[in-house]
């Protein structure tokens, strides 16, 4: 079952296996059943580069199918989804200075947040007049445990972020704390509260993981805005 999460008019879903394959390559009529099922409004999915680029949603279904790895937007149904089988989905809901909701989504893998896709999240949600606090969820990731890594990337990782980043696999092996990474890139962001909904894709069998598993399937992360008449 998906994991629901509501905050005044703001909603958030952590889905898993049992909502379906959203992966943007699974079959087309298959996908748009999926996300018709699990949120009725307008989405926006991205086609995503492991990069840091945001993409300001003016209105619902806006940048659908864009090259980017994160999303932002004030409009009320207007539904900010992203893919994950191991990366970090992260969630944020925010304000502007009338308490009208401003909401994001971001795909944090390990090179997207090196290079800033977090903070460049909460920077699109300022500029479209977020103020004050800006609140992240945090789902569903592969775990350090699970995640062997190389070191030659690890170590200027370790060097930007801090040796949290750095963890062991079961096995005794370097491996990268996503989790931990999230954090540090976060408090670059200014971002202080945090809602935790992790679990290890590589070790749940309700979650893809593809590096577990080499699975080709995706679950989905997604936040949005209710609109006045939604029931």
């Amino acid at each position: 079952m998906a994991m629901i999460l509501s905050r005044g008019s703001v909603a958030a879903i952590f889905a898993d296996r049992s909502d379906g394959d959203f992966s943007i390559d699974s079959d087309p009529v298959e996908l748009r059943v999926a996300r018709r099922a699990l949120v009725p409004h307008p989405w926006t999915w991205l086609r995503q580069v492991h990069g840091a680029e945001v993409v300001v949603v003016e209105g619902p279904g806006q940048h659908a199918g864009a090259e980017a790895d994160a999303a932002v937007t004030a409009s009320p149904g207007a539904v900010l989804a992203i893919q994950t089988a191991d990366c970090v989905p992260v969630l944020f809901h925010g304000e502007d200075e009338h308490a009208e909701p401003i909401v994001g989504a971001a795909h944090a893998g390990w090179r997207g947040a090196a290079a800033g896709v977090l903070p460049a999240t909460v920077d699109a949600m300022r500029s479209l007049g977020a103020i004050g606090e800006v609140r992240a969820l945090v789902g569903p990731c592969i775990a350090a445990a699970s995640y062997e890594f190389g070191a030659a990337e690890l170590g200027p990782l370790v060097e930007r972020f801090g040796p949290t980043v750095q963890g062991a696999t079961g096995w005794g092996t370097p491996a990268l704390d996503l989790r931990a990474l999230v954090a540090a890139s976060l408090a670059e962001a200014g971002v202080d509260t945090i809602e935790w909904h992790v679990r290890d894709t590589a070790t749940s069998a309700d979650l893809h993981s593809h590096r577990a598993r080499t699975e080709q399937g995706r679950q989905a992360s997604v936040v949005w805005i209710r609109p006045a008449d939604d029931s």
